[in-house]
């Protein structure tokens, strides 16, 4: 059974313009050279109620390949370059693991 895993990222308030900058230079190009972003459903931007946040959705065939799908990004040398750049931005971060419900849509 798939599982979804969805990431928020709080920014500090004045930082999303930064973050923004450095996810589409350095952090989604290496993501994407290195395949990683196979498994992603999507990123987003909270635009009403909680502001400043970046949120991704990720799917992934069970826990086994989420964790092997975080352990070959984070061995990733240009990602953790990005890693450590984006991290002094962030305030808090929640990961929630989903299962599909079953009935509707499934990404």
């Amino acid at each position: 059974m798939a599982i979804y895993e969805l990431r928020t990222y709080t920014l500090y308030v004045g930082k999303m313009a930064e973050a923004v900058k450095l996810y589409q230079e350095i952090g989604f190009p290496a993501m994407q050279k290195g395949e990683h972003d196979r498994k992603l459903v999507g990123y987003f931007q909270s635009d009403v109620g909680t502001i400043n946040q970046i949120v991704h959705l990720w799917k992934f065939d069970d826990d086994a390949d989420r964790r092997k799908s975080w352990q070959a990004l984070f061995a990733n040398p240009d990602f953790m370059n990005f890693a450590g750049k984006f991290r002094p931005l962030v305030m808090t971060q929640e990961v929630k693991l989903l299962l599909a419900a079953p009935w509707g849509p499934h990404p």
